[in-house]
């Protein structure tokens, strides 16, 4: 039995699977303690890693590839305070730290555990019925039906529509994007026969998220659908991409575009600080911002 116990929180590895407790130290995220204690068998790893600084270093797992509904609805995007497979080390734990990496490692070679990709889901997802508000509405799943609600925050053409129930079955995929620079986050739906390229800000189908303390919670409800859809390394099986298809030219953007969007960003923002959603100080922040790029 290895254990590391940090404020941060604590890890503990008994050979098979390592449990990951969120600690309550108040830095800690609120998506790290909303999602719990994690149990990851050891079969669902493809390495650890202790990165040492001066005054802390960080332990991380990585996970193979497919194996966790989080991190494939979430796309990587989870920052370093958010993702729960990670862990803060004060310096002067670091030999208990090396110990835990040492036989995570053992026990990996010693089960001859592939580091390669997977074909179904290694982690249960979290768990349901669950709820979350951020950004223009409220998300809820239960673990068969996805509820989008709005609130006074939302465009009205996307609000005019009222509440929307989605099925589990009509639902094809989900995406979580966090807010970055001038872009707004979303969490979106794809829903069978209805594919759809409308921003998150009127599409029906999506909660727009603008950056707040919240926004990270939308990948819980991302992450626990996803676990309940066919997993993609067996959808790609059903349906196999065509190699000699073309593939669409990139998309280069203009000048001129990059303008009108920031002018675009910029009146949004405006709308959010009349509104009271923004600060005075975060709207000056986010419109001196964008000047400088403008």
């Amino acid at each position: 039995m290895a254990e590391i116990i940090q404020k941060d929180g604590t890890w503990a590895f008994d050979g098979d699977a390592l449990r990951l407790t969120p600690g309550r130290d108040k830095n800690v995220s609120l998506l790290r303690k909303e999602l719990g204690e994690l149990v990851v068998p050891l079969g669902a790893l493809a390495g650890i890693s202790l990165e040492q600084g001066k005054k802390s270093g960080r332990l991380r797992l990585r996970l193979r590839d497919g194996a966790d509904p989080l991190l494939h609805a979430t796309g990587g995007r989870l920052t370093e305070p958010h993702d729960p497979y990670q862990l803060i080390v004060e310096s002067d734990r670091y030999g208990v730290a090396e110990y835990f990496v040492d036989e995570v490692r053992s026990a990996l070679l010693l089960d001859q555990v592939p580091a390669g990709p997977v074909d179904a889901y290694l982690l249960p997802g979290p768990s349901v019925p669950l709820s979350v508000s951020a950004g223009d509405g409220t998300a809820g799943f239960d673990g068969e039906r996805i509820r989008l609600e709005w609130n006074w925050k939302t465009e009205d053409a996307k609000a005019a529509a009222g509440a929307r129930t989605l099925a589990l079955a009509d639902i094809t995929g989900v995406e979580w994007h966090p807010a970055a620079g001038l872009e707004n986050g979303h969490l979106r739906f794809t829903v069978r026969h209805a594919p759809t390229k409308t921003p998150p800000k009127y599409d029906p189908n999506a909660v727009e998220l603008w950056g707040f303390k919240k926004d990270p919670l939308m990948a819980l409800v991302a992450a626990a659908v996803q676990a309940r859809l066919p997993h993609p390394a067996r959808a790609a099986a059903t349906h196999p991409v065509d190699a000699r298809a073309e593939l669409p030219p990139p998309a280069v953007a203009s000048t001129e575009d990059d303008h009108d969007a920031l002018l675009r960003r910029l009146r949004e923002l405006g709308e959010l600080h009349r509104t009271g959603v923004l600060t005075d100080d975060e709207f000056a922040l986010a419109k001196q911002a964008i000047l400088k790029r403008m």
